[in-house]
């Protein structure tokens, strides 16, 4: 039954032609952008851009599952759920499920932009790797929209994603490189999920392994957005 729902939720998210706009076609052309303007076309900078864009797409694909819970929940999608056979358990399974699955159009997307139209050069294994540890590392952001859903209404839930999406990328470093910034905040983007994200991918394209630090502090936030989430769940369980 939980993969039947998955399926479903797959199918009505990658439907959905806001969700194909803002979460794989916009950061291809924000990517394209970015490389092609100002004199920034060296192919370093290029493959830098590249894994950050694409982490870019997988945080807001990964948070758009949030919204979709909260007009879920709003239209007693989520009361209806309640009366099947799945339990709360398998329930929450289903909607993180369906997040691994819509944020790998978003990463292999900015991947074909970069490997096609910027003349990106890896490795095979090295393609196969930056999609495979921004697929895995996208876990934190599917639990944090998750848990912005099920405690959120529809409306509040769609502002605090964009501004979690927007908040998260700049400070992160997914947009500008995180060389740009004054000390303080580069010290400070050091901890935040969506910088040590994109630095799963970078460290692939350099040829390296990602370091201790990097993956502890993912697994850090993922814990606590994963708290987060349970709690909201019950909350909503008791509201609706």
């Amino acid at each position: 039954m939980i993969t039947a729902y998955v399926r479903l939720e797959v199918r009505r998210t990658l439907r959905d032609a806001g969700f194909a706009i803002s979460s794989i076609a916009m950061p291809v052309m924000m990517y394209l952008l970015f490389t092609n303007l100002g004199g920034q076309n060296s192919g370093e900078f290029k493959t830098a851009a590249m894994v950050g864009m694409a982490a870019y797409g997988a945080l807001g694909a990964a948070l758009s599952l949030g919204t979709g819970v909260a007009e879920d929940k709003s239209s007693g999608w989520l009361r209806q759920l309640r009366i099947t056979p799945m339990t709360p358990a398998q329930v929450v399974a289903g909607r993180a499920l369906t997040g691994t699955v819509v944020v790998l159009p978003a990463i292999a997307a900015v991947l074909f932009a970069g490997g096609v139209v910027n003349d990106v050069r890896l490795a095979g294994w090295q393609w196969a790797a930056v999609a495979l540890t921004l697929w895995a590392g996208s876990l934190p952001f599917t639990l944090l929209g998750l848990g912005n859903g099920y405690r959120l209404s529809a409306q509040t839930t769609g502002v605090v994603n964009i501004t979690c999406n927007l908040g998260l990328a700049v400070l992160g470093g997914l947009w500008f490189p995180v060389d740009l910034f004054p000390h303080w905040l580069a010290t400070l983007s050091a901890y935040t999920p969506t910088n040590r994200f994109s630095e799963l991918g970078r460290a692939v394209t350099e040829g390296v392994l990602p370091g201790a630090t990097t993956v502890l502090i993912l697994l850090g936030w993922a814990v606590l957005f994963g708290g987060y989430a349970a709690v909201s769940y019950r909350r909503s369980a008791r509201t609706a």
